[in-house]
C-alpha cells in the first residue's frame, strides 16, 4: 500500500465491483430462460488471443447461429458462467467482507423474456432477481443495475433481424418498465445498455446483428444503435413519469478515444475526428440530438439511417442522467495508417500491454474522463476498470501484486480527475469475482480479487479463494482512497 497522491474521493463514494449476468450466472435453460447472444459464443481451443478477439469483431453468421444452438459437441462457457445463479448470497457475502459499497450487475433479459416478445414475463426470473438484489441491500450494498449487457435473446437475432428492427424498441421498453416497477424501489443507479458505442467492435453481441444479415452492414449498425438511443429516451420517459424522477438513468459507453500519433496537424485532426465519432453516442444521449458532424459522417457514407421526426422530440426531450464508462486501455491513431473510419487505430509503442495486448495507460483515465466531464458537466461512473490476467493458484493463494499495481495506478488517476473538479460518484473494479471473459470466453482471462477453481474448459472444484488483491482492495476502501 502507498498513499495515493490524489485522495480527493467524497464520503459518499461508491466503491464498487462489477459483473454482467451473461458471464457469471449460468444456469442455462434453468427456470424459463432460454438462448441469449453469449450463450452461443463457443470457447476456441488452440487459438491465440489476437485470433480470438478478430472472431469477436467479425461476429457471427446466421448460420454459424444456428450450428451454435443445436451443437451440443462444443464447450458454451456462459451458459455455465460461474453459476453465480445459485451461488449469489455466498459470492455477495464475500463481497461485502471486502468493504464494497456497491455491485454493478445485470439482469438476463433472455431469462425475464426468454424469447423477447413473451407477453408476459417470467415470475420466476424476476422472484430470483428480487431476492439478488434484496440479499445486496441486506449487507449494505448499494445495487447498479444493468438491463442489458449482451443478453438480448437470440430470438430477436433470428425472426426479428435484431435491433435494425425497430419492433425490438417495444420489446425493450416494456423488458424496462418491468424491470423499473419490479425493482425501482430498491434500485436507484440503473444502465440501460452496456458499451452502446461498440457497434463495430463487437456488433454481434452489442446490437444482435448477424455477420450476413443486411448488405450494407455499417447502414444497419448505425441503425441498430440509433434504435436503442431511442429505447433509451423511451424508458427515461416512462422512469420520469412513472417514478417521479427518483431514479438514476444512465448511458455507458467503452472509452474509444484516441490520442494522435504525433503533433503533425493530420494526425491531431483524425485523432478529433475518431474521438467525435465516439462522443456521438452521447452527445445524444445528454445534448438530445445528433450533431452535424455524425449526420455528415451518414450523408458521406450513404448510410440511410431512419429517424423519425417524434424520435428526435422524443430524445430531445429525454436525456439521461448520467453516464457509466468502462476503461481499460488507451489506443492512437496514425494519419499514415490509419483509415477516416471510428474503429482503424494504431497501438502505443511506449505502453506496456497485457497478454491479450491491452495497453495499460492510468494516464490515460484520467483523460478520458476528464474529456467527458468537460464535455458534459455529467455525473460519471467508472462501470468497468481491471487488469486480466493468467493467475496461478498454489496451496489456495494467489499472489496477484501485479493486478494491485494496475488497479492502485488507475483509481489514483480517478481522484486526479475528481480533484480537478469532476463528478464521478464511483469505482467499478472488474470483475471482483473471476468471470468468463466477454471477448475470448476464456475463464483463464482473470480479473478478479477473488479465484474460481474452473478452467477454459469448465472444469474444476468452484471453490472460491481470496487473492492477495482481496485484501489490498479493502484497505482501499476503508482509507477511501487514500491508501491505495
Amino acid at each position: 500500500m502507498r498513499n495515493n497522491k490524489y485522495p480527493y474521493f467524497p464520503e459518499n463514494f461508491l466503491w464498487a465491483g462489477a459483473q454482467a449476468a451473461s458471464q457469471a450466472d449460468g444456469a442455462y435453460g434453468v427456470e424459463g430462460k432460454k438462448a441469449n447472444l453469449s450463450d452461443l459464443q463457443p470457447f476456441q481451443a488452440g487459438l491465440t488471443n489476437s485470433e480470438i478477439q478478430q472472431l469477436e469483431q467479425d461476429g457471427m453468421s446466421l448460420q454459424e447461429i444456428q450450428n451454435n444452438l443445436e451443437d451440443e459437441q462444443h464447450f458454451f462457457p456462459k451458459r455455465h458462467g460461474i453459476d453465480f445463479y445459485h451461488t449469489y448470497e455466498t459470492d455477495l457475502e464475500l463481497l461485502a467482507k471486502a468493504g464494497l459499497k456497491a455491485f454493478r450487475t445485470s439482469i438476463d433479459w433472455s431469462r425475464v423474456f426468454p424469447n423477447g416478445d413473451d407477453k408476459q414475463p417470467n415470475e420466476v426470473a424476476l422472484k430470483h432477481y428480487d431476492k439478488m438484489i434484496n440479499k445486496m441491500i441486506d449487507l449494505g450494498i448499494e445495487p447498479i443495475i444493468t438491463m442489458m449487457h449482451y443478453e438480448m435473446p437470440i430470438n430477436l437475432t433470428l425472426n426479428y433481424g435484431g435491433w435494425v428492427n425497430k419492433n425490438v424498441i417495444t420489446m425493450f421498453v416494456k423488458y424496462g418498465e418491468v424491470l423499473l416497477d419490479r425493482f425501482g424501489d430498491r434500485v436507484k443507479y440503473w444502465l440501460l445498455i452496456n458499451q452502446i458505442n461498440m457497434i463495430q467492435v463487437e456488433p454481434y453481441l452489442s446490437l444482435g446483428i448477424a455477420s450476413d444479415q443486411y448488405e450494407n452492414v455499417e447502414e444497419a449498425q448505425y441503425q441498430a444503435v440509433h434504435n436503442q438511443l431511442v429505447a433509451c429516451a423511451q424508458i427515461q420517459q416512462y422512469a420520469k413519469a412513472k417514478h417521479d424522477s427518483q431514479l438514476k438513468i444512465g448511458t455507458m459507453v467503452a472509452d474509444g478515444t484516441a490520442y494522435p500519433h504525433s503533433c503533425k496537424p493530420d494526425d491531431v485532426v483524425l485523432a478529433m475526428w475518431h474521438n467525435r465519432m465516439q462522443y456521438y453516442f452521447t452527445d445524444v444521449a445528454f445534448r438530445g440530438e445528433y450533431p452535424k458532424y455524425v449526420l455528415n459522417y451518414f450523408a458521406e457514407k450513404k448510410l440511410r439511417i431512419n429517424i423519425t421526426e417524434e424520435e428526435r422530440l422524443l430524445l430531445k426531450n429525454n436525456t439521461l442522467d448520467y453516464m457509466g464508462i468502462s476503461y481499460y486501455f488507451s489506443q492512437m491513431v496514425n494519419a499514415s495508417k490509419n483509415d477516416k473510419i471510428p474503429y482503424s487505430v494504431t497501438d502505443n509503442p511506449n505502453l506496456d500491454a497485457t497478454p491479450w495486448g491491452w495497453n495499460i495507460d492510468p494516464q490515460g483515465l484520467y483523460n478520458t474522463l476528464s474529456q467527458y466531464w468537460d464535455r458534459y458537466q455529467k455525473p460519471i461512473l467508472i462501470a468497468e476498470n481491471g487488469f486480466g490476467n493468467y493467475d496461478k493458484l498454489e496451496d489456495g493463494q494467489v499472489h496477484d501484486q501485479y493486478r494491485s499495481d494496475y488497479l492502485s495506478a488507475h483509481i489514483e488517476q480517478v481522484g486526479r480527475a475528481i480533484y480537478d473538479g469532476a463528478d464521478i460518484i464511483g469505482y467499478c473494479m472488474w470483475a471482483p469475482i473471476d468471470i468468463i471473459s466477454c471477448s475470448s470466453q476464456q475463464m483463464s482471462k482473470r480479473y478478479g480479487i477473488i479465484y474460481v477453481d474452473i478452467n477454459d474448459e469448465g472444469k474444476g472444484s468452484r471453490k472460491r479463494y481470496l487473492k492477495d488483491s482481496y485484501k489490498w482492495y479493502r484497505q482501499v476502501i476503508t482509507s477511501n482512497g487514500s491508501k491505495i
